[in-house]
Order: structure tokens, then sequence, then C-alpha cells
């Protein structure tokens, strides 16, 4: 058994964990307006569902204002629907190809809603690093069963790799942390 190839891959994994936990808490709204704020809709368009990137450029002018320009004006339509529909709140104003939206300040209660939301994203990446950590134990409790590895092995390499569990772990509440402040300020 290479110990070393078994913690690049639960590096990686972890790694890739917490790149998906970054993402998901991009699309969070905090008060402020983020492009990435707009990357889960979906426009029906060109008679099928399309990410909204594909048919328009999201920037944000200001920090309360997403402006989407609409690469094919005949989409304006279609994406306002689409962003209005989406669950965010947001009300879309167009101006010919270029569609704009003001982010309404968030309520306290919005707000709480928010930071349980954030805080089940984070619950769900330490589950995925959980279950990442019982496979590579299993690898490791596999190799001595069959006498790759000796029992002493086994405890050093289980303490190895769970030092890299408790600093993913830390950095997983870090930026849990971090989300809810962001959520939270006004």
């Amino acid at each position: 058994m290479d110990i070393q190839s078994l913690k690049n891959e639960i590096e990686q994994k972890t790694t890739q964990t917490i790149e998906v936990l970054r993402n998901e808490y991009a699309g969070l709204r905090t008060g402020r307006a983020s492009v990435h704020l707009l990357d889960g809709v979906r426009v029906n368009t060109y008679g099928s569902d399309m990410p909204l990137n594909q048919l328009a450029t999201v920037s944000t002018p200001d920090n309360q204002t997403l402006s989407v320009t609409v690469w094919d004006i005949a989409n304006v339509g279609a994406i306002e629907k689409a962003i209005r529909d989406s669950g965010l709140g947001l009300n879309p104003m167009s101006a010919g190809a270029v569609i704009r939206l003001n982010m309404p300040p968030l309520t306290e209660e919005r707000r709480k809603e928010l930071t349980k939301v954030a805080g089940k994203y984070a619950e769900e990446a330490k589950i995925s690093m959980r279950n990442i950590r019982q496979d590579a134990m299993g690898k490791i409790k596999r190799a001595v069963t069959d006498k790759e590895i000796s029992e002493d092995d086994q405890r050093k390499y289980e303490a190895d790799i769970q030092k890299i569990f408790d600093s993913k772990g830390a950095e997983v509440d870090s930026i849990a942390k971090q989300k809810e402040a962001d959520i939270m300020s006004v």
C-alpha cells in the first residue's frame, strides 16, 4: 500500500469538496451584488433551458446593482422572466439589451434564513469529507487484513490521515464562519 498516493487522493478530494462549498457560497446572497448570484438561473430559450451566463454577460457596476448585458435582444423577455421566477427576490428592469437588478436590503428574518442555508452547505461538505475519511480508513484496514502493512503502520497512517481531515474540517468551519458574518453584516 502506498500511503503517499492515498494522502494525495485524500488531499485532492477534500480540496474539491471545499471548492464546491465555496461555489455554493458564491451563489448565496449577502446583500451585496455578486456576479455569481445568477449562476443557478436557467433561461428557457432556443427550445431548451440554458444557463444565463451562456446568453448574457453579468457585471457589477456598484455594490448594490447587477447589470446583465444580453447578447441577443430577442432573449431579454425570457431572461427577465427567469430572473423573476428564480426565487432570488430580484426585480429586473430592462433598457434595451441591458437588464439592471437592484439588490434590496435583506431583512433580519431573511438573513437568519440564509445563515441556516449556509450552515446546511457547510454540514454537507463535512459529511462528504467524513465519507472520504471512512473510505481511506477502510483502505488502510484492508491493507492490514491483506498483510500489506503492520498494525503499527496502520495506527501511524490513520493518525496522519486524521491530521489532514482535522485541518480541512477547520478550513470548512472558517469559511462557514466568514460567510455567516458576511450575511449578518448590514
